[in-house]
């Protein structure tokens, strides 16, 4: 089942920009995805996160400097989040309970829909004149 954007605003509280259109069908996907600097990786090598997200979701990066927050938000039944401190760039652990979905919410980005399994929440980095994280 998919589901809009306007109905993803209306449940989670989290707007997007205007010129974004509001009956686009958000796809839940299961495979690689990317957001502004974040990057979501499948990861059935990982332990599953078991700490619940919380109904009004959170926060995977905060916004900071004049950015927008990156939010992670649950349907109805339950995703669950890891904080990880494997290295600079992995944030978390996602874990999407079969049946379930969570998205990834920004306020100038969107809604990207995340299927059933285990993911690496992950900052992107760029290299120019030296390696630095990805500004959003």
């Amino acid at each position: 089942m998919t589901t809009t954007l306007a109905e993803l605003i209306t449940t989670h509280h989290i707007d997007v920009d205007p010129h974004l259109d509001r009956e686009l069908s958000i796809p839940i996907l299961t495979g690689i995805q990317r957001q502004g600097d974040v990057m979501i990786l499948p990861r059935r090598d990982r332990k599953p996160a078991t700490t619940p997200v919380p109904a009004a979701g959170t926060p995977v990066v905060r916004g900071e400097n004049g950015g927008n927050t990156h939010a992670i938000v649950g349907t109805a039944a339950r995703c669950d989040l890891r904080t990880a401190t494997v290295d600079d760039l992995t944030l978390a652990i996602l874990t999407v309970p079969a049946g379930e979905t969570c998205y990834l919410a920004h306020p100038e980005h969107g809604y990207m829909g995340i299927g059933t399994g285990t993911y690496e929440i992950r900052r992107q980095r760029e290299q120019a004149d030296e390696l630095r994280i990805v500004a959003d």
